[in-house]
């Protein structure tokens, strides 16, 4: 399955963007590279969600294991252009299934462990996939008898674990697929679906190595030592940990579920020395500096974080108390690919808020992928694109990175690209007046609030309240109102023994200066934020939690 033109790939690969090297054969090279070398260990709480003892993979253990479960796939019937849907915690058989359908030539599906009967019924509809693969145990439940009921009968159902990766089961050569091209689909991943039903994005082997560029432009080197803790089901792990890790070698280290603790220790035991991790985790780190206590983060050099704007008192604490870099990205399944990193933007307030120009003529960055990918701003109104600071519009792009569209979705297609071919993202930025070689996130064009015809970004009111000292979260949303049209809502989690009021919230962000009309008018006292799989706030929920609030 291929998805970019006969002319695209041929554009493309004129200019050396993309090549041949497979997914496959990147794996090989690390492989011969160090077939010794440590390559891959369970989360160390395994037991805790599954069966089995953590494993701890050399490169060349890792490879026969792999190898004997592409054996056991393709007895399955599973081929060259097949569809896999996996559907797998953070365990070695999630990397052993992406290496052993990369082997085969097949095409992995992954899909958050969250997702129940309703989203795999809709996302199996959509692929007709070959075969679905499960675990076999997790959290006391075998995942393939549980949602069985979501696939057609032909589909094979297959449950995942220690046993079918075993040490005991042969290797078999004859597996490995030949003359598999690197323009050929690898993966197709899935949005997080707040806007809608979840949309397939297929991604080819060079359009994963296209867009990890980015990855190699925040400092990693060869051998780092990496903890993964995001679900290995979109960009975040897959750019983030995943293509790194194959090109770079080292270690990777495996983290589920989210757990402060376990992910410290991991951090000191491990000697990691990169990792990513949310920013309400490295807020509530520097908020709460007991859970520091027995931790030891000497080895950590990167974290890379995102999804929600940073704090500008957070990204200098780490810098200037622990010596840690931490980069800002924005990324997606689609193509974004930018990175606010210690080598481009040294000073770490500025890093917190802003991300360079990538694309933008006249402007150079050490970041590779920044020579490959173009962006520009388009007013949502007018259609014109945007050349003066200030003045938001959406983000498009254009690149070896960026998908030619979203799988078989002719009709949701219409709008996803301008009428000149630039893919239409739906966020916000602004070049920045301080310093217009940057650009800032303003919001995403559905997320904006329109208050007596001003447009309002929650996102910064999100970013202001999260150091407020009653609040451990906060997220804003807009709600109707019969003369302004929208007014704004505040939905926020109290810290314990606090009762945080409208008057002591507004009161905080006067303090900080901001207009007057952004100031929120009603409060919602939650015991949790509404969160996707990925930990972003989901802002259709949030929108209704405030609705419903009397």
């Amino acid at each position: 399955m291929q998805t970019a033109s006969p002319e695209r790939i041929a554009h493309f690969r004129s200019l050396g963007w993309w090549g041949d090297t497979t997914t496959w054969q990147l794996f090989e090279h690390a492989v011969a590279a160090a077939p010794d070398a440590i390559a891959l260990l369970d989360p160390a709480n395994r037991e805790s969600f599954t069966t089995g003892a953590p494993l701890t993979l050399s490169w060349g253990e890792l490879r026969r294991r792999v190898l004997a479960l592409a054996g056991e796939l393709k007895r399955d019937g599973i081929a060259r252009g097949d569809v896999v849907v996996l559907q797998l915690p953070n365990t070695v058989e999630s990397i052993v299934s992406y290496l052993a359908l990369a082997a085969l030539g097949a095409i992995a599906s992954p899909v958050p462990m969250q997702y129940g009967l309703h989203e795999l019924r809709e996302i199996a509809h959509k692929l007709h996939p070959r075969a679905y693969v499960a675990a076999a145990h997790f959290r006391g439940e075998d995942f393939t008898a549980r949602h069985a009921g979501a696939f057609a009968p032909d589909t094979r159902l297959i449950a995942l674990d220690h046993e079918l990766i075993g040490a005991d089961r042969a290797a078999d050569e004859s597996v490995i697929a030949t003359g598999v091209s690197a323009d050929e689909v690898y993966t197709i991943c899935w949005t997080s679906g707040t806007t809608g039903t979840p949309k397939g994005v297929p991604r080819s082997h060079n359009q994963w190595l296209a867009q990890t560029l980015a990855m190699h432009g925040i400092g990693l080197e060869p051998g780092m030592r990496m903890l993964c803790p995001f679900p290995m089901v979109n960009m975040a792990s897959i750019t983030g940990f995943f293509f790194p890790w194959l090109q770079l070698g080292g270690t990777l280290v495996l983290h589920h579920p989210m757990d402060v603790a376990v992910f410290l220790a991991q951090i000191r035991d491990e000697r990691v020395a990169y990792t990513i991790a949310p920013p309400a985790v490295l807020n509530m780190l520097l908020q709460k500096r007991e859970l520091l206590a027995g931790a030891d983060l000497s080895s950590l050099r990167l974290v890379a974080s995102g999804s929600a704007p940073l704090a500008p008192w957070m990204v200098r604490a780490f810098q200037e108390e622990f010596g840690i870099v931490v980069v800002n990205i924005f990324g997606s399944n689609e193509g974004m690919a930018f990175a606010s990193s210690g080598l481009d933007v040294p000073d770490p307030e500025q890093r917190a808020t802003l991300f360079p120009r990538f694309g933008v003529e006249g402007l150079a960055w050490s970041n590779p992928i920044a020579a490959r990918m173009r962006s520009r701003l388009v007013d949502i109104d007018s259609g014109s694109v945007i050349t003066d600071p200030g003045h938001p519009g959406e983000m498009q792009i254009q690149g070896p990175n960026v998908i030619d569209g979203y799988f078989d979705a002719p009709q949701g297609n219409t709008g996803v690209f301008s009428a000149d071919g630039w893919f239409r993202s739906g966020d916000m930025f602004e070049i920045a007046a301080e310093d217009p070689r940057f650009y800032r996130f303003t919001g995403r064009c559905k997320d904006i609030i329109i208050r007596g015809g001003m447009k309002i970004s929650p996102d910064e009111l999100d970013t202001l309240l999260g150091a407020h000292p009653q609040l451990a979260e906060a997220a804003v949303t807009g709600y109707p109102d019969a003369v302004l049209g929208e007014r704004v809502c505040a939905v926020v989690v109290a810290r314990p023994g606090e009762q945080p009021t409208l008057e002591s919230i507004t009161q905080y962000l006067e303090g900080r200066h901001i207009a007057r009309n952004k100031l929120p008018e009603k409060l919602v006292i939650v015991d949790a934020l509404p969160r996707n799989p990925l930990g972003k706030v989901v802002r259709a929920a949030l929108r209704g939690l405030v609705i419903d609030e009397p």
